[in-house]
């Protein structure tokens, strides 16, 4: 889980046993035991997963109760420990992927989940199959109309608190709270009752590296055993309900997933994450007599001109049919720039962005051609289409960095162009054990691939096969 939600919770004495020691079953009885789980999934008609901390460890995220457990070094007085990324990178494990494969082929029927760090969204469980009892330090939610907000940033705050962004709804306009539960809130009545709807149908709940502890939710899976449905755990330490369980499996939780959807002749997806991020061109007014044009340039968040893009480390804007133009390197936030041009003359930008720590590629180059005397159309692709034919595209080449424009809006009162960007920034590839991430690849390895950095985005037009790359 996010260290950031454990430094903002309230303090509380009796978070329950941490520091209990690690207990793995032989290499044949564990063996033995993914081969009765793989069969308990094949026969189950409405599989349900129960999800802790633990499946979010080999992402970077240490967990609470464990040895080296945020709660665990607390109560030693060591403090909060580090992680091994930034937090709003953290990727889904093999686990969180095979949860999916599992969910796509029709058996994974829901999710619940204790954790806060959105992998589970990001991994691509539908948010109608899945219940966050606990929260997400990304989502924000509207307490007046109830639209959520999913954020490529951790909010701000926990406990319901309002934040500083307000609903983009114009007939609601209400100031946005975290769901982030602290301490002393109750667990959400709509997440909660979605969780205990499908226990209660479940044949089977599969408990993932959760130690059970954390009451009412831990008793959720025990709804399942009423109606006649089995239990299995699969968790490196004891847990309250061990002695109800059909079955515990003493491994790491990828292992086990790995194990059981080979046995099942299945793949586990590969993982392929897109952001999104705007340019904001702005020509401001001037006579047609004027000789110059002036005007701006602003590389922002979707979430707005104010919001952060924690993925993106610097621009450099360069104009390569212009050497008299001076290039510009822009390294802090608002990444803005302001010229002024001949407006008699079109105008080729190329923009290196260049992305942050934990992202799989360094950067992408985007060709931006203004024409300050011919007009420029708008664009409205389906979003969700394009997202996904670059997921296809980054998977197929085995390589992120690939990204389009998805929309494009001329606000011509204001002399505005907003364009909004998707691009490939980490791809996943999972072969039994071992996650094959993209390596940070330089400019000049890529064209001994013949891979190129980038792709031509001034075109606009939804890719229907393999867009060109420079």
């Amino acid at each position: 889980m996010s260290l950031g939600y454990a430094e903002k919770l309230s303090y509380k004495e009796d978070v329950g046993d941490v520091g209990m020691s690690e207990m793995f079953d032989s290499p044949d009885d564990l063996q033995q035991k993914i081969k009765q789980l793989a069969k308990m999934i094949k026969k189950s008609k409405h599989l349900v997963a129960f999800t802790g901390a633990g499946i979010s460890t080999s992402c970077g995220i240490p967990d609470f109760r464990g040895p080296k457990g945020v709660w665990t070094l607390q109560r030693e007085g060591k403090g909060i420990p580090e992680a091994s990324l930034p937090f709003h990178r953290a990727s889904p494990s093999l686990t969180h992927m095979a949860l999916v494969g599992l969910e796509k082929a029709g058996i994974l029927k829901f999710v619940i989940s204790q954790n806060v760090d959105s992998l589970h969204l990001r991994s691509g469980i539908p948010r109608q199959k899945l219940s966050e009892l606990h929260g997400n330090s990304f989502r924000e939610v509207c307490p007046k109309c109830g639209k959520e907000y999913l954020r490529d940033f951790e909010l701000e705050t926990v406990g319901l608190k309002e934040t500083s962004r307000r609903c983009i709804d114009a007939k609601c306009g209400a100031k946005l709270r975290d769901s982030v539960l602290d301490w002393e809130d109750e667990l959400p009545p709509t997440e909660m009752k979605a969780a205990e709807k499908n226990c209660r149908m479940s044949d089977l709940v599969l408990c993932l590296g959760t130690s059970l502890q954390i009451t009412p939710a831990c008793n959720l899976p025990l709804k399942s055993i009423r109606n006649g449905g089995k239990m299995v755990i699969v968790n490196l330490q004891q847990t309250p309900k061990d002695n109800r369980a059909s079955l515990v499996i003493r491994g790491f939780v990828d292992k086990v997933m790995s194990g059981v959807l080979h046995l099942l002749k299945m793949q586990i997806p590969p993982y392929v994450r897109v952001d999104l991020f705007q340019i904001i061109f702005n020509q401001f007014r001037c006579t047609s007599e004027t000789k110059y044009a002036k005007w701006s340039l602003r590389v922002t968040s979707v979430h707005g001109e104010k919001a952060l893009i924690p993925f993106i480390e610097s621009v450099e804007v360069t104009f390569p049919e212009r050497p008299e133009l001076k290039a510009a390197v822009l390294h802090q936030q608002p990444f803005f720039l302001k010229r002024e041009t001949l407006k008699s003359r079109p105008l080729h930008m190329v923009l290196s962005i260049n992305f942050s720590e934990g992202c799989g590629c360094r950067f992408i180059s985007i060709d931006y051609p203004v024409d300050f005397e011919a007009s420029t159309e708008d664009i409205n692709e389906d979003k969700n289409i394009v997202i996904q034919q670059l997921r296809d595209m980054a998977n197929e080449d085995r390589f992120c960095g690939q990204s389009y424009v998805i929309e494009r809006k001329i606000i011509s009162d204001s002399g505005k162009t907003i364009s909004t960007y998707a691009v490939a920034t980490n791809i996943a590839q999972f072969d039994e054990l071992s996650p094959s991430k993209t390596a940070h690849i330089s400019n000049g390895e890529r064209e001994k691939m013949n891979l190129g950095n980038g792709v031509d985005t001034s075109t606009a037009s939804v890719p229907t096969k393999k867009v060109r790359v420079h």
